[in-house]
């Protein structure tokens, strides 16, 4: 009798709600195998080892800026700059290509360039208290037309993508494993780890779920937002290499279309856009989810208007009924 009980409460609305609001990666992994699923029948044998690589080589730099807007969102910001960060990195670093640094130096040169950017979000969003989506937004425009200067400055839009970026972002190991998790493993276990065991991961979900409790504390939550937001510069600007390196391509504009899609890996991920709740793990689990839905939308052979409809159709749906169950206001 007592397991008939427990099996029902299962069934109950409020379960559900629990379960997506405190275990969020259980109904992420489950949708991203009815996706496959999917993807199986459409098109049958499609799914296997050389299929698997493509998406998670693909998935990587889009994990990479969902984790830039989870660290900021804990703390109930956000960060719109990563994309123009992200192309400003693959672009500078093309162009040391024929330099006498190489590619080390443009690589430097990207990373404090980056380095730089998110110093001034960091500032303006915590010591000027300038709306956090107003300051990013502001710098990715910053910074796109200091790309653009620089471009009309070097004369050329690059000598190329450096072997090494295509290397590391196209490659991979007996055709399944992407050489990018090289970066991407460290750089992960930091993430998950810092978050939950450092006591600069504790007070971004303090100062994002009560900041006057925070402050009342003795927390100093501008000196946490302008680590925070260089943090979230230095990691748009790797992923902008993995991205030039997947693409074989180097262009102020490349990693544009990745920015929307990253806040929607993070909120799909069960990050809250109000700040204090949510995970990197759940926003890797996105970024999959995004890109088995986009190689999804074009094995049914949909023509480009029709998939960016689409795609962003189900990302408003998947990302308002996450928030519907789990309650957020």
């Amino acid at each position: 009798m007592s397991t008939a009980v427990r099996t029902s409460q299962w069934l109950t609305p409020t379960a559900w709600q629990n379960l997506f609001r405190d275990r969020p990666l259980i109904p992420l992994i489950g949708l991203l195998i009815v996706l496959v699923g999917i993807i199986q029948v459409a098109q049958p044998g499609i799914v296997g080892l050389p299929w698997a690589g493509v998406i998670l080589r693909a998935s990587v730099p889009l994990a990479i800026l969902a984790g830039c807007q989870v660290l900021t969102m804990l703390t109930g910001g956000i960060d719109l700059s990563v994309g123009a960060v992200a192309s400003m990195a693959g672009f500078v670093t093309a162009t040391f290509v024929n330099s006498p640094g190489g590619v080390p130096l443009g690589i430097a040169v990207a990373l404090a360039a980056a380095a730089l950017a998110g110093l001034v979000n960091g500032i303006g969003v915590g010591v000027f208290r300038v709306h956090p989506l107003i300051m990013t937004i502001g710098m990715s425009f910053v910074v796109l037309g200091l790309a653009n200067v620089w471009q009309l400055q070097m004369v050329q839009t690059g000598a190329g993508v450096p072997g090494v970026l295509r290397t590391l972002g196209s490659g991979t190991v007996l055709e399944v494993v992407p050489n990018s998790l090289v970066v991407f493993v460290p750089m992960m276990l930091l993430i998950l780890l810092g978050l939950r065991r450092s006591g600069f991961g504790r007070l971004l979900y303090a100062i994002g779920d009560n900041p006057v409790a925070a402050r009342l504390s003795g927390a100093r939550a501008w000196q946490v937002l302008i680590v925070l937001y260089v943090i979230s510069a230095l990691l748009a600007a790797i992923a902008g290499l993995l991205i030039s390196g997947l693409t074989n391509t180097a262009s102020v504009s490349l990693a544009d279309t990745s920015l929307l899609p990253s806040v929607a890996a993070a909120v799909i991920g069960g990050t809250s856009i109000l700040g204090g709740r949510g995970g990197f793990g759940g926003a890797i689990v996105g970024a999959l989810i995004l890109t088995v839905l986009a190689a999804l939308l074009t094995v049914l052979g949909l023509p480009e208007p029709t998939r960016q409809v689409l795609f962003g159709s189900i990302i408003i749906v998947v990302a308002a009924a996450y928030t519907r169950v789990t309650g957020e206001a």
